[in-house]
């Protein structure tokens, strides 16, 4: 297995090393707003900026837990693509059946957070096929959104995050300023794959956190990517330190090898925060 997974981060490596942004152009032209290539894989980003969601008296902001995305490479034969579609409960299935129309598998239908208001789902997908058809079956599902299309205007320059540095040197590794949000990623050392596709880091498969400004200080949320054993060492490691768990679940169908997704919400003072989240990072295999 651990052979196989080598095998396959190489062959991802070389068609990555032959892949261009233009290569990718029906994406763009389908969805309407330009996303970001890297190492072969170009990934399209559509915060909910119109949802206007609370935990208590926080915000969440849009860049930090209500991010609708979808990354697709270039495989063997045509394209892959995965992702992950933030909506409102009526949402919901008109986008399932617009999915579906088009192909694509519905992999997981679940909750990210908890408590906040309104409530959001998080519907997960995957499609193999030829780009512009999985990127018009994309257009079809976002179109039974109320997702904003449109690219929003850059911030006229990101500012240092509160914090940042500290943050930083608890996280053992720099963040990207988005904005009001310290994101941070923390990729597997080895393969992960679905109907035997690998999907590289960038198409979900790192752990994730996201730091944004908090009434007690700062928020954090994200997910930590997981192997079956490691899930109830991580679960243990973020109560200790009282961070919410907000679920435990899968975002993959037939996956090599298993992996578990474990949702968190932590608020505090920017130390208490990271240090907390630090220690459940140590608990993870490497």
């Amino acid at each position: 297995m651990r052979r196989f997974c080598l095998l396959s981060l190489v062959f991802i490596s070389i068609l990555a090393a032959a892949q261009t942004e233009a290569d990718f152009a029906a994406v763009t032209q389908a969805l309407g707003r330009k996303g970001k290539h890297q190492d072969g894989i170009y990934k399209v980003s559509f915060p909910r900026s119109d949802l206007k969601v609370h935990i208590g008296e926080t915000t969440v902001e849009p860049g930090a837990g209500l991010g609708s995305w979808m990354a697709f490479r270039k495989a063997d034969s045509g394209f892959v693509t995965d992702g992950d579609l933030v909506l409102t409960s009526a949402e919901v299935n008109p986008v399932i059946s617009a999915l579906q129309q088009g192909g694509m598998e519905i992999s997981a239908i679940h909750n990210h957070l908890i408590g906040e208001e309104p409530q959001v789902m998080y519907v997960h997908f995957f499609g193999q096929g030829e780009l512009s058809s999985l990127s018009q079956t994309l257009k079809a599902a976002l179109a039974q959104t109320k997702t904003p299309i449109a690219t929003p205007a850059a911030p006229a320059s990101n500012q240092p995050f509160a914090n940042q540095k500290q943050i930083e040197q608890a996280m053992g590794k720099s963040g990207t300023v988005n904005g009001k949000v310290l994101a941070f990623s923390f990729s597997r050392s080895s393969a992960i794959s679905m109907h035997h596709q690998t999907l590289p880091p960038a198409m979900g498969m790192a752990t994730a956190i996201n730091f944004q400004p908090s009434p007690k200080g700062v928020a954090a949320t994200g997910d930590f990517v997981l192997l079956e054993k490691e899930v109830n060492p991580v679960v243990k490691s973020l109560r200790k330190d009282s961070i919410t768990v907000t679920a435990i679940h899968n975002h993959l169908l037939d996956d090599e090898p298993r992996m578990v997704f474990v949702h968190f919400w932590a608020e505090g003072s920017a130390e208490t925060v990271a240090a907390g989240l630090r220690h459940a990072l140590d608990t993870i295999s490497k």
